[in-house]
């Protein structure tokens, strides 16, 4: 590609000026004509972005709006990601998307990413077509159980992958994903796999159960949890299990971080319990705030009621729109109260985001008001993972 002749003013690319500015008029419509008329030039100007991998003309728009223009950014952001998940983009005749069944985990042992055998597939295949997809939807199913760190790194490799799934789904057959391909995973006491699947109808045609009469989200959701519970527990042995509604790729990934903060809580109290042998009554939880230029995650530091030591610790980073005036430390007490703590501290110093030099592990408030490194006893830290995901 030959460089440009004279630096832009801005320091932005003309890719990245190009999404500026259709972002801001998209942003600052005021009809659903004028809306057309942006969306249109905006999806061609993605589209051709994905397809030549411009990765860094996305995430350099996206780093100028989030200060400058809040409301653009989040239009620019739903339509990158609204292009990333759509497959086989030039095909007129279909709607072709990547979808996500999160599940939330958490064991003493080694939470599984691993290749799903033909027959946990064909399983799959029948409970995602009863209970979450419409009517002749063609399905193709990754048969991987993907890990956080095994996800496609980016926009543009989303698309990819959308595409060879996408393209599997029109010829209605599943994907066959190679392990040696994919990145080495961390192991953590609580963390979220990932199954990976396709969807294929005709333009315009309903994709999910929900969107047919007679059903719901609830619905769908309360059936998936009986059906798809039972169908993906035999995939991860040893393990606690929680499923999240199988969705579009980038909204479930949302859902699944949201709903990952409050389990990875309970997680917690119930492997603290059975580890130390000590009931949640028995525990103590101090959240104090961490920042970095801004306010980033809380955490929270678990020590047994008498003692200082902090035995375990677990981060909620803030998403989205929350800032300092959301009532995060609110939803905190709630989901500890519910799990059975009710000796809980709230610190309300400004913490700087600090890390273990020798490990990585993030530092946790301790009943003192100091930043500790969590700890278990010895003779239980042997025999369980370092900290929670």
């Amino acid at each position: 590609m030959k460089r440009s002749r004279f630096a832009r003013r801005s320091g932005l690319s003309r890719d990245a000026e190009s999404l500026l500015r259709l972002a801001t008029g998209l942003a600052e419509s005021g009809s659903r004509a004028e809306d057309r008329f942006w969306e249109s030039q905006l999806t061609e100007v993605i589209d051709r972005l994905l397809e030549e991998n411009e990765e860094a003309a996305f995430n350099d728009a996206l780093d100028h709006l989030l200060s400058s223009n809040p409301r653009a950014y989040d239009e620019l952001a739903d339509y990158i990601e609204s292009r990333a998940e759509t497959a086989l983009r030039s095909d007129k005749k279909h709607d072709i998307l990547l979808i996500a069944a999160p599940l939330l985990s958490w064991s003493r042992f080694r939470i599984p990413s691993t290749s799903i055998a033909p027959a946990g597939v064909a399983n799959l295949r029948v409970h995602l077509q009863a209970h979450i997809l419409a009517d002749d939807v063609k399905l193709a199913v990754a048969d991987f159980l993907f890990s956080p760190d095994q996800l496609p790194a980016g926009y543009c490799a989303t698309a990819q992958f959308a595409d060879a799934l996408g393209q599997a789904a029109l010829e209605q057959r599943d994907l066959h994903i190679d392990p040696a391909m994919l990145a080495e995973t961390n192991q953590f006491l609580s963390d979220t796999r990932y199954l990976l699947a396709a969807v294929a109808v005709p333009r315009g045609e309903a994709l999910f159960r929900w969107q047919q009469p007679g059903c719901s989200r609830e619905l769908a959701l309360e059936q998936w949890r009986a059906q798809g519970g039972a169908c993906v527990a035999p995939m991860l042995p040893g393990c606690a299990l929680e499923v999240v509604l199988p969705e579009t790729y980038f909204a479930a990934s949302r859902e699944a971080d949201r709903d990952s903060r409050p389990y990875s809580v309970r997680a917690s109290v119930a492997f603290l319990g059975t580890t130390l042998e000590t009931p949640a009554s028995s525990l103590r939880a101090v959240v104090a705030p961490f920042h970095d230029q801004q306010l980033e995650e809380y955490r929270i530091g678990f020590a047994q009621r008498g003692k200082d030591a902090v035995v375990h610790g677990v981060v909620w980073p803030l998403l989205g729109a929350e800032d300092e005036n959301a009532d995060v430390v609110g939803q905190i007490e709630t989901v500890l109260r519910d799990s059975g703590v009710s000796d809980i501290t709230v610190l309300d110093h400004r913490y700087p985001l600090e890390y273990c030099d020798d490990c990585g592990a993030p530092y946790y408030p301790s009943p003192e008001g100091e930043v500790v490194h969590a700890e278990l006893p010895e003779d239980q830290a042997d025999q369980a993972p370092r900290h929670l995901h």
